[in-house]
């Protein structure tokens, strides 16, 4: 059985999708929810679906010892990343080799790396007159967002939209796809 747990800082929307997608399936359950924020609501989402959570700090997570034992203690052998700030550590990336998934707002490789994250990638989409924006899911190595990609999704970006449209139609993209391409790779 696949043991997914989820690692997220903000409000939780795609988290909760996938916690949601796999409530009915039989081989994949997701048993932990992980958050380096307290104040995040992707907590109070997974506890109202009765997900256990954790909260760590950015030096537990580099560190690996006490984020990678709560992971052992839910035998959990694949991560996922859905809303995930922090950079996933060395010694995280080698106890699960191909086994940690990320979903970024964007077409990587275009609008990648450190701080492209949230509003950031779709203001940066609009200020570069992009024709296109969607998303990307990938396995995570050891920079941000340079991992093997796995999947995209386009979407259509209109001379009009604002960042605030481009994060809409990004935002249905992640919920339609994120779940079934993290089924798609399960054994």
């Amino acid at each position: 059985m696949t043991r997914i747990a989820i690692f997220a800082s903000g409000s939780g929307s795609n988290a909760e999708n996938i916690i949601r997608y796999f409530s009915e399936k039989e081989n994949v359950k997701v048993v932990l929810v992980l958050s380096n924020k307290a104040s995040s609501g992707v907590l109070i989402r997974a506890q109202s679906h009765n997900v256990p959570t954790f909260i760590f700090t950015k030096n537990d997570l580099n560190e690996c010892s006490k984020v990678h034992k709560v992971l052992k203690d839910y035998n959990a052998n694949m991560i996922v990343l859905a809303g995930f700030l922090l950079k996933i550590p060395l010694c995280m990336i080698k106890a699960y080799p191909n086994s940690i998934l990320n979903i970024h707002p964007a077409l990587l490789p275009k609008f990648g790396g450190k701080g492209m994250y949230g509003m950031n990638v779709h203001k940066a989409v609009v200020e570069n007159n992009e024709q296109k924006s969607g998303i990307t899911i990938h396995y995570v190595n050891e920079n941000y967002d340079e991992g093997d990609i796995i999947f995209q999704a386009k979407c259509d970006i209109d001379k009009h939209d604002l960042p605030e449209d481009v994060k809409r139609k990004v935002q249905a993209l992640e919920l339609c796809h994120f779940p079934n391409v993290i089924e798609s790779i399960i054994p």
